[in-house]
């Protein structure tokens, strides 16, 4: 009984292209030199695959969970219209429709429901029809937002000295006014509309991420505001913080979004993060006088609801550190029949209890309020299920018996900001205060967390009350809110050490570093790779010294590949049970262990890496590799789907697209890539992949500003040559380079889903 989407666009993640580019400057999107945005609204249409005529199975229902306090429409939270409207399955993403306002007013709709199932019998066709008769199109309560004051040629594009990059980047830059967002007032339920909603309405423009995320995101907006500042967006990055502020205000907490069925749960709290960029580019100290307070209410908030006090089975002493951890026992409204599904699996021989239910809805949430939702990381069997069968999985999560090494390192730094601002301030107390608390989170990261052996940071397991050895991108985050171990400060080679993952996934794959080495088919696992975590890796390498990074970068040992240069343990994966690296042409992966495995290996650089220099340094090298390599994913993907800039980049040919199902497309953005490819999305989650993007333009300015004097033209596969060869000649088998650029996903046959939201984001 699913349902197919009025604006769907399918993309095969085999295939790649090839760049025509004609050195000149670019032109920015349409509607960029006014600000004035230019979007498509459309809806999804219900249409289950189910006969209209088949009952929905209401008598099969288990009961229905508790009523929730944090959420008490009887519409759009949990109750008996929710999980009826989510069994009947008329729209493929259950947010959808917990999108929707409402076109009567709510206890009107209640009626009609009532008298719909009163029979206790009613069919698909009757819930199609209560819906489309009492719900309008979902994030109508939204508008496209102007932004005054666009400036087409920002200054960091004088950074940027290849021709192609920089008119990319440009356009990137003017994806922004594709992306911001106003409430719409004329639409908003409340006052004389006496309809429902569940929209949480903002008072500031604001940049939506993309898809079906149409809100504006907590920890998202890190990554888009670290692009808006770039792109001198100041205004909307200060519109931003004023409505995390309201929030902060009117809920004591920032919560995961702008829905009421987001009001129990935060994300990584990056608000003072936020602000403390926000400052450092303006010079805004006036925006503090508000913020500072807020500041200080949002911390209260993790210290009363989210800490912790723990005693370390290392040196015995106790530490007040954070966890996530969300008080919830129903199904997510946005993810109902996920949810639903994950606790009443039918494959289950023993059904869960009523209490087990309860305990299973309570991590799934806690797994939301991380960011990571989902990952091996988090569970009590990393591997359970295998590589797709995620329900097992999500039944052994373990979130809130986990200390995040993320969570405590954002803390830490926020101690540490705050105290900075009060020292301006010469308000020495609340700054002495503050460092008390930045010095015991730090005592607390470097004692439970930092394994000096192995040279990685790891999550903490409250359940074992020892330190896990899931590794993870999770150890770079420490480094980059500045808790940087000695061990690393004090040799070269430890720090190289640290570092040696990111060497070895440049060297053996086409893609990015990915958030886990584990493929689960859970989005935050194998093969997946996340544009904030390139952002993490590149600060992490920054915050290094120069005296323990300015050496050369090792060669592996011999008739070994770069795996050999990781310090032992550090992975507790072996090499040959790492991911695989499929190339076309040979039905398989590449080499999995030895020299061979290191096929995007080249002289003094990697594939899509940029180009070697003298005396640049290991750490420089491995940030100059990594630029190239996340551009080229972010750009090769984007021109993959119809992408092209007139005079610049030529738009592939329909042949080309149509492989890709693009030709009717203009370009995706999309929110994650692949350790694997450079031409396609990410895959695997609870959602299909999504399109817009806005931590990933974030990103890809982040990049283009910093490192864009050693930024080159990506080298992208052929679309056609990749389409023929999966056949299994033997093209691309020849030589390392070759071999890279005809590499192609592990799930070869895989097709994703781009789901385009109400708003319409063609990009």
């Amino acid at each position: 009984m699913l349902a197919t989407l009025a604006t769907v666009v399918t993309v095969s993640l085999l295939q790649a292209v090839h760049v025509t580019a004609v050195p000149q400057s670019a032109t920015a999107p349409p509607g960029a030199s006014t600000g004035v945005p230019s979007i498509t609204l459309s809806t999804v249409v219900a249409s289950p695959t189910a006969p209209l005529t088949q009952a929905v199975p209401l008598a099969s229902q288990v009961p229905l969970p508790p009523t929730q306090p944090w959420c008490p429409s009887q519409i759009f939270c949990a109750g008996s219209l929710l999980q009826t409207v989510n069994v009947a399955q008329i729209y493929t993403d259950p947010k959808t429709f917990v999108d929707k306002p409402t076109v009567p007013p709510a206890q009107q709709v209640l009626t009609t429901f009532q008298n719909v199932t009163s029979s206790g019998n009613p069919t698909e066709g009757d819930i199609v029809n209560f819906v489309d008769s009492n719900f309008k199109g979902e994030g109508l309560e939204l508008e496209a937002a102007a932004i005054s004051q666009f400036n087409t040629n920002p200054a960091f594009l004088n950074n940027v000295s290849n021709p192609l990059v920089k008119a990319w980047a440009q356009t990137v830059h003017g994806y922004w006014t594709l992306l911001a967002r106003n409430t719409n007032d004329s639409s908003l339920c409340g006052g004389s509309n006496k309809c429902e909603s569940s929209l949480v309405p903002l008072n500031h423009t604001f940049i939506v991420p993309g898809g079906r995320f149409r809100e504006q995101y907590y920890w998202d907006s890190y990554w888009i505001i670290q692009g808006l500042i770039k792109s001198e967006l100041f205004s909307l990055v200060n519109d931003t913080l004023q409505n995390f502020m309201d929030e902060l205000e009117q809920f004591g907490f920032i919560p995961n979004g702008g829905r009421i069925y987001y009001l129990n749960r935060s994300q990584p709290p990056l608000f003072i993060n936020m602000l403390n960029d926000y400052v450092a580019a303006t010079n805004d100290t006036g925006i503090l006088t508000r913020a500072l307070p807020l500041a200080e209410k949002e911390l209260e908030w993790w210290r009363t609801n989210r800490t912790v006090t723990v005693t370390s089975p290392y040196t015995n002493k106790t530490y007040s550190l954070a966890r996530y951890g969300v008080t919830n026992s129903a199904p997510r409204p946005e993810s109902y029949l996920t949810d639903y599904l994950t606790a009443n699996d039918p494959k289950l021989t023993t059904p869960l209890t009523e209490d087990e239910r309860a305990e299973l809805y309570s991590e799934l949430a806690s797994g939301a309020e991380t960011g990571w939702d989902y990952t091996a990381r988090y569970m009590r069997l990393p591997g359970a299920g295998g590589t797709n069968n995620t329900n097992v999985a999500l039944r052994s999560l373990n979130v809130k018996g986990t200390l995040p090494v993320d969570l405590n390192s954002i803390l830490y730094k926020a101690h540490v900001v705050l105290a900075g601002f009060y020292d301006q301030q010469s308000r020495s107390a609340a700054a002495a205060d503050h460092r008390q608390n930045a010095t015991s989170i730090r005592e607390g990261i470097l004692d439970l967390f930092w394994d000096p052996t192995k040279l990685a940071f790891y999550d903490f397991n409250l359940t074992s009350n020892v330190r896990n050895d899931f590794f993870s991108v999770v150890t770079f985050f420490p480094l980059w809110n500045g808790i940087v171990p000695d061990e690393l400060l004090s040799s070269s080679d430890n720090a190289f050490g640290f570092f040696s993952t990111v060497n070895m996934v440049l060297n053996r794959y086409n893609g990015t570093y990915p958030s886990t080495f584990l493929e689960t088919g859970l989005q935050w696992d194998a093969p997946n790779s996340w544009p904030n975590h390139q952002h993490v890796i590149f600060e992490a390498l920054r915050a290094l010294p120069a005296n323990v990074t300015s050496t050369n970068l090792p060669n592996p040992p011999s008739n070994a590949s770069t795996y050999g240069l990781i310090p032992a343990g550090q992975m507790s994966v072996l090499e040959n049970q790492l991911p695989g690296q499929p190339v076309i042409g040979t039905n398989g992966n590449a080499s999995a262990t030895g020299p061979a495995a290191d096929l995007n290996r080249l002289n003094g650089t990697v594939f899509n890496g940029g180009n070697a220099s003298d005396g640049e340094g290991w750490g420089k090298t491995l940030q100059r590799q990594l630029a190239n390599r996340f551009i080229s994913s972010a750009f090769c993907s984007w021109h993959a789907t119809g992408g092209s800039i007139p005079g610049v980049v030529d738009r592939l040919s329909d042949q080309e697209l149509n492989i890709t199902q693009s030709v009717n497309n203009t370009g995706n953005m999309f929110e994650k890539f692949s350790i694997s490819d450079i031409d396609s999305a990410g895959r695997g989650g609870e959602y299909t992949v999504q399109a817009g993007f806005g931590w990933t333009n974030g990103v890809v300015l982040y990049v283009a500003s910093l490192y864009g004097d050693v930024l080159v033209q990506p080298t992208c596969p052929n679309l056609t040559e990749s389409a023929l060869s999966t056949g299994g000649s033997a093209a691309g088998a020849g030589s390392q380079s070759s071999s890279a650029v005809k590499s192609v996903p592990a799930l070869a046959a895989a097709v994703v889903g781009v789901v385009f939201s109400a708003v319409g984001l063609f990009l």
